[in-house]
């Protein structure tokens, strides 16, 4: 019998539909996500990125309902590390996603540092280190974040570690967050993105616990990440080699992380997002069913 993960909610993001982007040719309509989403059997999806689906919440609302869909968090991307300067445009974008995500009955809001790698062009567009003076910037702009998208929105920042970005390896997850206040920041701990930069998620629950907020589910294909590190290869070119892979095929082992996840005795979200940008239109949907059904095989 497996265990029982009563504390855990499992849905699912358009990025497991290759998403990466409000509007793209390759990308499959965000009508055929909603409705493969709830056909492989999750009921709460993310926004994914802002624009994609419906941005009226009377039209995002009477599309989800009908789908018996409920959102789980939006996600927003920032580069709070730059400094004062950026806090406005930051604000303005957070606004937007925040306000939907709030009138959708969420309360998460996904934060993604952001890239030093273009993850498209591969071009580098800063240092991968931070200067001291940066992680000030850093950790104090997503305390205020915090602090402004709670007491404007109601909505707690979850903040993504993620590959090429300053938010990455298990050092620097560990720097941010012992630099930062649990009050205002806590993480989104997506166990894919920690092990492509080399970190054990398992450790992480049970090292910082009280820190995990939210996490999202994915894998990695081990052999094809030896060969991304080796080589050098950016974030955006890995996932076209298929590093993300199909769970169970790849690491860090789900059923672990989802135990220790429960263990801490707090309901949270658990997102399953493949990456796959892009892909031919007609691959999520079975990846999608089987992984649902692998999640349920682990107890979730």
């Amino acid at each position: 019998m497996p265990p029982v993960l009563d504390r855990i909610r499992v849905g699912s993001a358009p990025d497991s539909w290759g998403v990466w982007f409000p509007d793209d040719p390759v990308q499959v309509p965000w009508e055929r996500f909603l409705n493969e989403v709830a056909e492989a059997g999750y009921s709460w999806i993310e926004l994914g990125p802002y624009g994609y689906l419906p941005t009226d919440p009377a039209r995002l609302t009477d599309e989800v309902n009908q789908r018996n869909l409920k959102v789980s968090a939006g996600t927003v991307f920032t580069g709070l590390h730059r400094g004062p300067s950026v806090w406005e445009s930051t604000w303005e974008h957070v606004s937007q996603v925040a306000a939907l995500t709030q009138a959708m009955g969420a309360k998460h809001l996904v934060v993604i540092p952001s890239f030093w790698r273009d993850d498209k062009t591969a071009e580098i567009l800063e240092p991968p280190e931070l200067t001291g003076e940066q992680w000030a910037h850093l950790t104090k702009g997503m305390e205020r974040l915090g602090h402004e998208v709670k007491e404007t929105y109601g909505l707690d920042i979850v903040v993504h570690p993620h590959a090429d970005t300053h938010i990455d390896t298990e050092a620097h997850v560990e720097r941010f967050l012992d630099s930062t206040d649990s009050e205002l920041v806590n993480l989104c701990l997506d166990t894919g993105h920690y092990a492509y930069c080399g970190g054990d998620s398992v450790k992480l629950i049970e090292t910082y616990g009280e820190r995990i907020g939210y996490l999202h589910l994915k894998q990695v294909d081990p052999e094809i990440l030896a060969d991304v590190v080796r080589n050098e290869v950016p974030f955006g070119p890995a996932v076209q080699r298929g590093v993300m892979c199909e769970p169970p095929s790849g690491v860090p082992e789900l059923g672990p992380v989802l135990e220790a996840a429960q263990k801490l005795n707090v309901d949270l979200f658990a997102i399953v997002e493949q990456d796959m940008y892009p892909c031919e239109p007609d691959k999520p949907l079975p990846i999608a069913v089987r992984t649902r059904k692998f999640l349920k095989s682990c107890g979730a």
